[in-house]
C-alpha cells in the first residue's frame, strides 16, 4: 500500500459543519475512524451522508469544524487528500463503451499509477474484482453488479488508504451486494479505511461500527451488536395485524406506547413499564374492527434502533 494513513486514526472529524445559507445539511459531526475499520453511515435521504463525505474527500470546503483524512487537513490540503482516498458513487461513473481493460487503464492514467507499475495494477484490479474473464467486454453490456465491482477496482488502482463508498450497492441485487462486501472486508484486511453509507439495513450489520445520521447531526454510533444491546428504552413488541395503517394508528394512540412501526406485514410496538399487556394490544386492534393475531416479545434489530433513534431526535428537534 502507498502512503498508509497514521496508525492513530485514518479519519478524525471535530464539529465538522456545513451550511447552505440557512440550511445547516451537517451539524457539528464527530469522527474518529482507526485505520482499517469498516463504518457505515445509515440514514434518511437528506441526512447529510453525502454532504460530510465530500467535505472529507475535499470537495466540499467545510462552514466550520476540521477534519483530517489519510493524514491531511480537509481545509487546506485538499489536493493532498484527494491524491490519497478512493471515491465511489451511487451513480455508476465508468464508460459504457470502453471494455472492462480500457476503464481499468483510463484510471490508471487519471491517478497517476506510475506507468510500469500499470498492467500489473490492472492485473490485480481485474483478479481483486474477478473480472478475469470479462476483461474484453464492453462495460455497458456488464451487469449492475460486475460494473460495481469494477467501479470499486478503478477507486483503489492507486492504492489509496482511505476509501469513500457513498451508496455503493444501490439497485444492485443481494447475491451481488453480498460479494461486494466481501471484497471490501478484503481491502479492510490490508488496512484500507472503509467509509460506506447505504440504506439496507442488512449491510449496516458488515461494518465494524455504525454511524446512524438523522438531520446532520450522528444521533447514535457504535457496533452492531453494541447498537442493538443497548436497549430502547421499553419493552419491543411484534403483532400481526391488518390493515397494516390502522393498526399502525390505533396502537400508536394507546397509552403506554412509545412508538409504533410498520415492520413487513407486522407492527413493531414499543412499550413502557406501564403500557398495556400484550393481550390488550390484540384485543384493542380488534375491537376497533380490525385484524390482529398474537402479539409477542421480541429481540431489537437495528432496524427498530434506527426507527427509534431517528425517531426521538424528530420529536426532540426544535
Amino acid at each position: 500500500m502507498n502512503a498508509r494513513a497514521p496508525d492513530s486514526a485514518a479519519i478524525v472529524a471535530r464539529a465538522l459543519t456545513r451550511r447552505f445559507g440557512d440550511f445547516v445539511a451537517v451539524d457539528g459531526i464527530d469522527l474518529s475512524i482507526p485505520r482499517g475499520e469498516v463504518v457505515g453511515f445509515i440514514g434518511p435521504n437528506g441526512a447529510g451522508k453525502s454532504t460530510t463525505m465530500r467535505m472529507l474527500c475535499g470537495l466540499l470546503q467545510p462552514t466550520s469544524g476540521e477534519a483530517r483524512v489519510a493524514g491531511f487537513d480537509v481545509r487546506t490540503q485538499a489536493q493532498d487528500v484527494r491524491a490519497h482516498i478512493g471515491y465511489m458513487s451511487q451513480k455508476f461513473s465508468l464508460y459504457g463503451d470502453l471494455s472492462v481493460r480500457e476503464n481499468l487503464r483510463f484510471f490508471a492514467g487519471i491517478y497517476r499509477v506510475p506507468r510500469a507499475e500499470r498492467a500489473a495494477r490492472v492485473d490485480d484490479a481485474l483478479s481483486m474484482a474477478a473480472l478475469e474473464g470479462r476483461a474484453d467486454s464492453l462495460v455497458a453490456t456488464l451487469a449492475s453488479g460486475w460494473k460495481q465491482r469494477l467501479a470499486l477496482g478503478c477507486a483503489i488502482l492507486h492504492r489509496p488508504p482511505v476509501l469513500f463508498l457513498d451508496e455503493p450497492t444501490s439497485g444492485v441485487e443481494p447475491t451481488a451486494r453480498r460479494r461486494f462486501w466481501d471484497l471490501i472486508h478484503a481491502l479492510a484486511a490490508d488496512g484500507v479505511t472503509i467509509l460506506v453509507s447505504t440504506h439496507y439495513m442488512e449491510e449496516a450489520e458488515y461494518c465494524n461500527r455504525i454511524a446512524l445520521i438523522d438531520r446532520g447531526r450522528v444521533v447514535a454510533s457504535g457496533g452492531p451488536a453494541e447498537l442493538r444491546n443497548r436497549g430502547l428504552g421499553g419493552d419491543l413488541v411484534e403483532i400481526a395485524c391488518a390493515p397494516l395503517g390502522a393498526a399502525l394508528e390505533r396502537l400508536g394512540g394507546m397509552p403506554g406506547v412509545l412508538d409504533a412501526a410498520v415492520f413487513g406485514d407486522r407492527v413493531h410496538v414499543l412499550l413502557d413499564a406501564a403500557g398495556p399487556g400484550l393481550e390488550r394490544l390484540g384485543e384493542s386492534l380488534r375491537e376497533a374492527g380490525l385484524q390482529a393475531g398474537e402479539a409477542r416479545r421480541v429481540r431489537p434489530s437495528l432496524e427498530d434502533v434506527f426507527v427509534r433513534q431517528v425517531g426521538g431526535h424528530a420529536r426532540s428537534a426544535p
